[in-house]
């Protein structure tokens, strides 16, 4: 578990709790405090050193060797993704589709692409909200089954029970957030979170 603790990411992350942001400013925030979030999560990738020739002379430099595939999470996950791919631009990129039941809390998988060999990849899961676990953990099945192992899990959001269900179910997983908040509700909504994610960032609600 990583508490990102910078003063940018709160600072937007409580403006993106204020129920009068608008979407397109809501979106703007969630790529803020995303790119917050993945600079945190990547800070030990791998890579090798390298020499390049400047203008004026040789100089040595570290070269990332890292083959880092980002998996969003749909439809929430989708405004994270560009945060993480203006740091990485040659990250490969897969897609699961979650649908979560609003009576039960319980998520389905409607949708599945991921790039092959994950073995050698470190997988960024970007979520912002990680609530009672259960799509995060469904995800974690997913590409631990095609074969990852070096895997982080990127929320806006977090609750304490969903930081159990995925210890539980995969404790080698780290997770990165700026926040865990107090608890779910009885909807399972985060308290105090931010309502409805992807409502918010679509301007379904």
């Amino acid at each position: 578990m990583h508490l990102v603790d910078h003063p940018v990411a709160h600072d937007a992350l409580l403006a993106l709790r204020d129920k009068t942001t608008t979407p397109s400013h809501f979106r703007r925030l969630t790529r803020r405090v995303s790119q917050i979030v993945a600079v945190d999560a990547t800070r030990r990738l791998p890579s090798v050193r390298v020499t390049v020739e400047t203008p004026l002379e040789p100089a040595e430099g570290d070269r990332l060797q890292a083959d880092v595939v980002v998996v969003p999470v749909l439809r929430a996950g989708l405004g994270m993704v560009d945060a993480v791919l203006e740091l990485l631009p040659h990250a490969r990129v897969g897609h699961v589709g979650l649908q979560r039941d609003e009576q039960t809390a319980e998520a389905s998988r409607y949708y599945a692409k991921l790039p092959a060999d994950l073995s050698r990849s470190t997988v960024l899961i970007v979520d912002p909200m990680l609530a009672t676990g259960g799509s995060a953990v469904a995800v974690l099945d997913l590409v631990t089954a095609a074969g990852a192992h070096d895997i982080r899990l990127l929320c806006i959001v977090a609750a304490p029970e969903g930081l159990k269900a995925v210890d539980a179910a995969h404790p080698g997983v780290e997770v990165f957030t700026p926040t865990i908040d107090r608890e779910l509700n009885a909807r399972k909504f985060i308290l105090p979170g931010l309502g409805d994610f992807g409502d918010r960032l679509y301007g379904t609600e």
